[in-house]
């Protein structure tokens, strides 16, 4: 009985990953080039998330700066999950909501890409980021599932929306990975050629 449960993730994993394709391809393709632009042009990308998709901001980072598959010089991303005590202080002083919104006002640049990842499409604080981000005149990658949530207001015409067609949280964030992946991906082929 357990095993079969255990097939059955496998299966649903990959069903949901050969639908998301269809739906997907051209906003993730659109989003490399947006990364690619802001790197090119010496700018930068900050990445934010809670929880799984906190993981999945230090996961980008760590590929973007060290790097993916094949070796080429470090590439300026910052996962803004990581540092405790200025999450601490900003959620203690101010609050939880701002987080985010604080370190891109302090960090972001006009032509920074700000990478929000939100299963929900609803997370209080990458909400509020995305603002800032727009009062910074950053360009916006949204990671979401579940229909999109209030992200789908929150974006602007020049933002990208990556909405997984799913509502079971595991499952998003499976096709969140690969998603950035295939950022990553995308972005070295397009520095380094095939």
């Amino acid at each position: 009985m357990l095993e079969q449960r255990i097939q059955q993730q496998f299966f649903d994993s990959a069903d949901l990953k050969y639908a998301a394709a269809e739906v997907l391809t051209r906003p993730v393709s659109e989003a490399a080039q947006v990364l690619l632009n802001a790197i090119t042009s010496g700018c930068k990308v900050l990445a934010c998330g809670n929880g799984g998709s906190a993981g999945d901001a230090q996961h980008f980072a760590a590929e973007f700066v060290g790097r993916f598959e094949r070796e080429r010089p470090g590439l300026a991303a910052l996962s803004m999950s990581t540092d405790t005590s200025i999450l601490t202080a900003i959620g203690n002083d101010y609050a939880f909501d701002q987080i985010y919104a604080k370190q891109v006002q302090a960090l972001g640049q006009p032509g920074d890409v700000l990478l929000a990842i939100t299963t929900s499409g609803n997370s209080a604080n990458i909400l509020e980021a995305i603002d800032a981000a727009h009062q910074k005149d950053m360009v916006v990658v949204a990671l979401t599932g579940k229909g999109g949530g209030k992200v789908n207001a929150a974006l602007n015409d020049g933002d990208i929306h990556i909405c997984v067609p799913h509502d079971r949280t595991a499952r998003i964030q499976e096709v969140h990975l690969l998603v950035i992946h295939c950022l990553c991906d995308a972005v070295d082929v397009s520095l380094l050629g095939e």
